[in-house]
């Protein structure tokens, strides 16, 4: 996936206002290697630990906004914390990665860097962070709100039973009923059922 190097200085742009300089301190003391990437499908950031001669490297997503964007990149600095303390001793996303995870958003969380609705999302689950932001609705509902506007973009709770939508990759489905916490929806060419979460973005149709 082609990457772009991000001076310092525009990183700025990519950030929460008031978040940059805690973040700045977090990269140069730790002598991270930082790149913005275009869009992933599978990720929003990634690690990779310091080897000889190569500091530690962390990428993240440049279409997320920019409260997505802060969090996914702490995500990835509570990794490079454990892996620093641990090494390869212990789970990537186990107890001492929640545990490191939880102490810096708590330090940005007291700067009120977030709107109100996302603050509340993260201190729901300040406690057990999900392994991915992906994987905490509540977070993920609140997170869609600042997205910038995508013609045709919405999550599938947003759309009436019985609406066609789109996925990546060009499959249609039709929206069902919903079992649990998920809901039930035939893809069309084929008739298959299959359960898909309600904040799952598809393109309306």
């Amino acid at each position: 996936m082609p990457k772009q190097e991000a001076p310092l200085v525009q990183l700025q742009s990519y950030l929460p206002e008031g978040s940059f300089e805690d973040v700045l301190y977090y990269l140069q003391h730790h002598h991270v290697h930082l790149t913005i990437t275009r869009q992933r499908q599978s990720i929003l950031g990634d690690y990779r630990h310091a080897l000889p001669g190569k500091n530690h490297r962390i990428s993240v997503n440049g279409n997320l906004n920019k409260y997505a964007f802060l969090i996914t990149l702490l995500h990835e600095l509570a990794h490079l914390f454990t892996y620093d303390k641990f090494g390869h001793r212990v789970m990537a996303h186990g107890r001492e990665w929640k545990n490191e995870f939880s102490k810096i958003l708590a330090t940005f969380l007291l700067k009120d860097i977030f709107p109100a609705d996302i603050k509340k999302a993260l201190l729901h689950n300040l406690q057990n962070p999900a392994a991915s932001s992906c994987g905490d609705e509540k977070l993920l509902r609140a997170l869609h709100k600042y997205d910038g506007k995508k013609d045709g973009i919405h999550l599938l709770e947003q759309l009436p039973e019985d609406s066609l939508f789109e996925i990546k990759g060009g499959r249609i489905f039709k929206k069902g009923e919903k079992i649990r916490k998920r809901y039930k929806c035939v893809e069309v060419k084929t008739g298959k059922l299959y359960l898909f979460s309600p904040v799952y973005e598809v393109n309306t149709m």
